[in-house]
């Protein structure tokens, strides 16, 4: 019989007190999800990995004040700018993720930097059999994500000139433009680009 090749992570117990009010609270929201109480507890817990909660405010780890809002709100505001406004969000929060992943010695970990994502709620880490990286149209229009996974990926700021206005008619800048970015037709609900894959570990 084979043993699982899997290492243990090590736990550790903790113990903790909370007034009846936040445990009433919590045995609802578990059976609503239907997950464990404890399993609801340690996803809570997990958020302090992304997140700093204080009594009042929340903040992002390196001590930037946050706010929660419906994605849809923030697709419908990216929406409304024009293509160079896009571009440049989109990179200023390609910017906020990689400054946080500098800070705890992850700049080079593109796993990690998704994985933080993920757990923020910009998209989830779909990942294909190829390594590729999925990210569902929801977040926002085509620019904002494009110049968004270009900083992830690439560190640096996607060309500005990448848009409609700039590429109509130059034929010579579109080229340059498919070939650097080449989106992947993959799945009709997602963004997927051949330079946002991820790192087979296998292969390192």
């Amino acid at each position: 019989m084979s043993e699982d090749p899997t290492p243990k992570r090590a736990t550790k117990v903790i113990t903790i007190r909370i007034d009846e009010e936040l445990n009433e609270y919590l045995d609802r929201m578990h059976k609503r999800l239907g997950v464990s109480k404890t399993s609801l507890i340690k996803n809570y817990l997990g958020l302090s990995k992304f997140i700093v909660k204080h009594k009042s405010t929340l903040q992002s780890l390196n001590d930037r004040d946050l706010i929660i809002i419906k994605r849809s709100h923030l697709r419908n505001l990216v929406e409304r700018l024009d293509e160079s406004d896009q571009l440049l969000f989109g990179d200023k929060l390609g910017v906020f993720v990689n400054d946080i992943a500098r800070i705890y010695g992850k700049q080079e970990d593109i796993t990690y930097k998704v994985d933080f994502c993920d757990n923020l709620g910009y998209f989830s880490s779909i990942i294909d059999d190829d390594n590729n990286l999925l990210v569902v149209k929801k977040l926002g229009p085509k620019k904002f994500v494009e110049a968004f996974l270009w900083r992830l990926f690439e560190q640096k700021e996607l060309n500005p000139n990448y848009i409609e206005e700039e590429m109509k008619g130059n034929k010579s800048l579109r080229q340059r433009y498919n070939n650097q970015v080449k989106e992947l037709d993959i799945s009709s609900s997602h963004y997927s680009y051949e330079f946002a894959k991820i790192p087979d570990k296998n292969k390192e």
